[in-house]
């Protein structure tokens, strides 16, 4: 019995001893546990959404802008449109004045060598022509801003119609 007692003392002791070291493993385990409590919290930096959210979110986004977008390319379209006629306006004015610039310069020419050679009645009939060449350009240019005129109000109206 002695045998038995002696062995189950010492099997007894090798249990507490295991049992001791154990509790000191748990114990040093356990000992950082509210460290790694801390260490291990999520913290949420960013909301996450589903992706029909999102979806939703940026078509009301576009809904919202296209209207805006869209009268702004009107207006840029429109004041391009502006500029381009008034650049054929100006080159057709610059034209114009080139033309009469030109024609004035033959007049003169015509004028002088026309005063030599030609009696008081050629004259009137100098006269009478430079007034007609001058009328000529004259209805020449209007029937030119009118045809200018012309095509503007009709890009308006086809703009006018093109838009609902």
């Amino acid at each position: 019995m002695a045998t038995s007692l002696s062995s189950a003392v010492s099997s007894l002791q090798s249990s507490l001893q295991l049992l001791d070291s154990s509790i000191n493993t748990l114990d040093s385990g356990v000992n950082d546990f509210p460290r790694l409590t801390k260490v291990l919290q999520t913290t949420r930096h960013f909301e996450l959404l589903p992706e029909h959210t999102v979806r939703e979110a940026q078509q009301s986004l576009l809904d919202e802008i296209t209207p805006s977008i869209t009268h702004l390319l009107t207006l840029a379209s429109n004041h391009v449109e502006k500029l381009a006629r008034r650049e054929q306006a100006l080159k057709a004015k610059c034209e114009l004045q080139e033309g009469r610039l030109t024609s004035s310069e033959s007049r003169q020419a015509n004028k002088s060598s026309a005063a030599r050679t030609h009696s008081s009645s050629s004259a009137t009939k100098a006269a009478e022509l430079r007034r007609l060449v001058q009328k000529k350009e004259r209805l020449k240019y209007v029937v030119e801003r009118l045809e200018l005129q012309r095509t503007q109000r009709e890009r308006q109206l086809r703009k006018s119609m093109a838009i609902p």
